[in-house]
């Protein structure tokens, strides 16, 4: 007997292709093949259909179906508030997102005396999970430092420490070059979503930040986008970030 669920939607390699994802001739080789999954199920079918809200993976990768979802990266200069209005009258992002034409929001907060890697979406689902503190979510950022940073201090930083909200330790930690002119470069990467919790940990170890920038964010890198610049994310990288906010999602 035929399933009238199954007669609804659009052919998978039809919504497949429409999403950028390959033609519908190659679509049809990778459903064959196995290797496109539909709400956790891999299928083999020619004739499977799907609805909007159904979940696809494809060789693992999360594909978004909606069309109308924007993904950004934007490199934040200093000096520029992570809101899209600011009460006070300070530069906000609205100078970055006023010529887009869906309204978009940034995926978490970086000060404004901190620059570099911040998500601008459309995407309600995913901002809440990679902005929510309890995901946990990767975050590398490079400081730079007053003072000479040593090998110790690197090993408190890995080894943690407590602070007056608790305890706290960076997942990896490095120096970057050399000590020079009184400065040092450290590479952080931590999990956390405390409040300037990369600042007050390298105060805590004796080294004020002078400078911080964050270089990446979950799978996404910074690369060589200027300062003030933003782009789309890339095919691949739409797919790893979704991923990631899907995985973490239904892990809960």
């Amino acid at each position: 007997m035929t399933n009238p669920a199954a007669a609804e939607g659009e052919r998978l390699q039809k919504v497949l292709a429409a999403a950028g994802v390959a033609s519908r001739r190659v679509v049809e080789q990778m459903i064959v093949e196995g290797r496109i999954e539909v709400d956790g199920r891999i299928v083999t079918e020619l004739g499977t259909r799907i609805t909007p809200e159904a979940r696809v993976r494809v060789d693992g990768t999360a594909i978004q179906l909606d069309a109308t979802k924007r993904y950004l990266m934007l490199n934040k200069p200093t000096g520029v508030v992570s809101t899209m209005a600011d009460e006070q009258g300070r530069p906000d992002l609205r100078r970055f997102t006023d010529e887009i034409e869906e309204r978009v929001y940034n995926v978490g907060r970086l000060d404004a005396d901190t620059s570099g890697l911040l998500v601008l979406t459309n995407d309600g689902e995913l901002a809440h999970v990679l902005a929510h503190p309890s995901f946990g979510v990767e975050k590398t950022y490079v400081a730079k430092v007053r003072g000479a940073v040593e090998q110790r201090t690197i090993r408190r930083l890995l080894d943690g420490f407590e602070l007056e909200d608790g305890p706290i330790r960076a997942d990896a930690a490095k120096l970057v070059g050399r000590p020079s002119q009184g400065h040092s470069m450290v590479e952080l990467t931590l999990h956390s979503g405390r409040n300037r919790i990369v600042r007050r940990m390298l105060d805590h170890v004796g080294h004020p930040v002078v400078e911080l920038v964050r270089r990446s964010f979950g799978p996404l890198h910074l690369g060589t986008l200027r300062s003030g610049a933003m782009r789309e994310l890339t095919t691949m990288e739409r797919g790893a970030i979704l991923t990631l906010a899907r995985s973490d999602a239904d892990s809960r």
